[in-house]
């Protein structure tokens, strides 16, 4: 009985042990993958994670999207991402690239279905967002710069004939968000 209550007890501290491994330190020590529920879609390109009991907001690496007042394009962006992540229970492997976070404090990260796609990469192969290049994050710069040329060769979603007829990038230059 005794030695049956000591391997419990033992087990119950290695669990606890595991599961104190935290996000945080994660991203220290830069161990890719880590995986989190995603809790809400805030755009195409913006995201809610659960991470040790909170919320964090994250930034989709390399990818930009329509704003959702960029109507149709806006919505259409959000509701894609929404249906990549449905695909994967809304749970996910973040993967880092060099910085971490942006200058809104938002986590920059690649996310990962279950499967292994990269949910970034394939809004942009089906025409759902745009390639947004900002250095040093640029791990996968090459996969996406070939996923935007194809979706712009077969006229795929924002780059078909009634695309979108403003970079998001400009579009928030001419609406910028009040804060």
């Amino acid at each position: 009985m005794r030695r049956r209550l000591f391997k419990t007890i033992i087990l119950f501290i290695a669990a606890s042990a595991v599961l104190s491994y935290s996000f945080r330190d994660a991203v220290r020590a830069g161990t890719d993958p880590y995986y989190v529920r995603v809790i809400k879609a805030y755009d195409g390109d913006t995201v809610s994670l659960f991470i040790n009991g909170r919320r964090e907001k994250a930034r989709l690496i390399g990818i930009d999207t329509p704003e959702l007042g960029q109507r149709p394009w806006g919505l259409k962006a959000k509701k894609h991402l929404e249906e990549l992540l449905s695909n994967s229970a809304w749970t996910v492997a973040v993967e880092f690239d060099v910085e971490r976070r942006d200058k809104y404090g938002r986590l920059l990260c690649y996310l990962r279905t279950s499967g292994g796609k990269i949910i970034n990469l394939q809004m942009v192969k089906d025409g759902y967002a745009m390639l947004l290049t900002i250095p040093p994050n640029v791990k996968h710069v090459d996969e996406l710069r070939k996923a935007q040329h194809e979706a712009r060769q077969q006229g795929l979603g924002i780059w078909g004939r009634k695309g979108l007829k403003e970079r998001p990038s400009d579009y928030r230059k001419k609406h910028p968000y009040r804060q």
